[in-house]
């Protein structure tokens, strides 16, 4: 494990840079879907029936499926960057692990020789060993290990949120309770959260 200078992870300018990104991406998706309401309006007010009909498709079909996790995406952005402001970041070695269908969602982070923490890439499954050229067996870890936090490619440019694969109950306090709760890793009962 290689301690980075920083004290937390925000204080790394590629950092904030790659959480600017990442607010912009969720604010677009989140906005794209309003955008289709505002159009489907707008053309009913011109009278076109024939576009009003597919925009309104369009919404009936994508937005009970799609706007939740958009809206889940957009507000948990906010708990990226509180991990990012508490936490420093960390360089450890992984190893991407495939999913069933073949989707690469997990990481398998050894912590320690007897800990290996198996994590999930949450809300959105996003494929870090392409992002990370150089070091695709290496990795940026700012968080809890029991709970999980944010990872990154090593250069901490792109930040995502992980969370602990097979969800972890702890007893409330010891090191670094207080903190994973403030910033919303585990919940009051010790049960780490899921987004």
């Amino acid at each position: 494990m290689k301690l980075m200078l920083a004290k937390v992870a925000w204080d790394h300018p590629p950092t904030v840079n790659g959480y600017k990104r990442l607010a912009v991406r969720r604010g677009a998706w989140f906005g794209g879907f309003f955008t289709l309401l505002l159009l489907a309006a707008l053309c009913l007010v011109l009278g076109s029936r024939t576009l009003v009909a597919g925009a309104w498709l369009m919404i009936l079909l994508f937005f009970p499926v799609c706007l939740p996790w958009v809206s889940v995406a957009f507000l948990r952005r906010l708990r990226i960057k509180a991990i990012l402001r508490s936490y420093p970041w960390r360089e450890w070695p992984c190893l991407h692990l495939p999913y069933v269908s073949g989707s690469p969602v997990t990481i398998a982070i050894p912590f320690r020789e007897d800990f290996t923490a198996t994590f999930r890439i949450a809300p959105f499954p996003v494929y870090l060993a392409q992002k990370a050229k150089d070091h695709p067996d290496r990795i940026w870890f700012a968080g809890d290990p029991r709970f999980g936090g944010v990872v990154s490619p090593v250069g901490g440019h792109y930040p995502v949120r992980v969370v602990a694969h097979v969800p972890r109950r702890e007893e409330r306090g010891g090191e670094g309770f207080e903190l994973a709760l403030r910033v919303g890793l585990v919940r009051a009962s010790g049960k780490g959260t899921r987004t």
